[in-house]
């Protein structure tokens, strides 16, 4: 993959054209420098540089070089421009596990706007290992996450507990006991939260029998397969429906989803982030109005 580092290392050595001044200028010694160099040159698939002439760039190094000049300056200005916004509270990098039903997760957003706290929200949608490792590296500010999870030193609220409903097929007559029905139950790939799948799986289990599952790549495709009368499904999201699908809240074992806000500490602007993360707990339990 192209980094911003192949540019930096790419562009001293063209202006340099001396190996151990380019290394110099991006602070880094000769060998990683030129072992980024022949990174960048097998990712491309051409020389750029004719190495028995001294430093000279090719042919198709001179056609890189002013479209290297221009990437990195984006590059440089997207940061610059990300970090002022960060640091004057104009903008919030918020992530959010896919289990957070939609609704919740738009009222969750729109907190801190109504509160005053920051003015542009950017928010994705992710597995919660992705969004512990983009809080960790900074990629986001605040993440709602599923509980429990290895949250490698970032600091996290209260667990929140949202009521959740058994989905199953009308037909079957089998909803009141959906979680120890012959069907399997729909669920995310384990690898999104493992953590938190192993204790849902473990708390179907908890009434003594075996617990099929079939994995989905999202609820919408449980839905489908609820409809189909293959599976059942639990979900937080109490406008999730479909013809010929029948709900009851899911209270034996009781299976409700469980979520935490995090950030990371370590950053600047820390306590402001703590306070915002506060006004997103509130809002996905029911403290804040419109």
């Amino acid at each position: 993959m192209l980094t911003e580092r192949h540019l930096e290392i790419f562009i001293a050595l063209a202006e340099e054209e001396h190996f151990g001044a380019a290394a110099q200028r991006v602070g880094i010694t000769q060998p990683p420098l030129s072992q980024g160099l022949r990174r960048l040159e097998t990712l491309l698939g051409v020389r750029l540089f004719d190495r028995d002439r001294g430093v000279c760039l090719t042919e198709e190094g001179t056609q890189l070089l002013p479209h290297a000049r221009r990437a990195l300056a984006a590059l440089v200005e997207l940061r610059e421009t990300g970090a002022r916004e960060q640091a004057d509270g104009t903008r919030l990098r918020l992530g959010l596990a896919p289990e957070v039903p939609t609704t919740l997760a738009a009222d969750a957003a729109a907190a801190p706007v109504r509160a005053g706290e920051r003015t542009r929200i950017g928010m994705v949608t992710a597995p919660t290992t992705a969004l512990l490792s983009d809080v960790v590296a900074g990629r986001l500010d605040i993440a709602v996450i599923r509980h429990p999870s290895v949250l490698h030193g970032l600091a996290a609220g209260r667990v929140i507990l949202l009521p959740t409903w058994i989905l199953a097929p009308a037909e079957r007559g089998e909803t009141r006991d959906a979680p120890t029905s012959p069907l399997p139950v729909a669920v995310r790939p384990r690898a999104e939260a493992p953590a938190a799948h192993d204790l849902f799986i473990d708390t179907l289990a908890s009434r003594g029998r075996r617990v099929e599952t079939v994995v989905v790549s999202d609820e919408r495709a449980a839905l489908a397969l609820v409809a189909a009368g293959q599976a059942v499904l639990v979900t937080a999201d109490d406008a999730l429906a479909a013809p010929g699908v029948e709900r009851r809240t899911a209270t034996d074992p009781p299976l409700p989803l469980r979520l935490r806000v995090t950030w990371d500490p370590r950053r600047p602007g820390a306590d402001e982030t703590a306070r915002t993360a506060q006004l997103l707990e509130d809002a996905l339990t029911g403290k804040v109005t419109p």
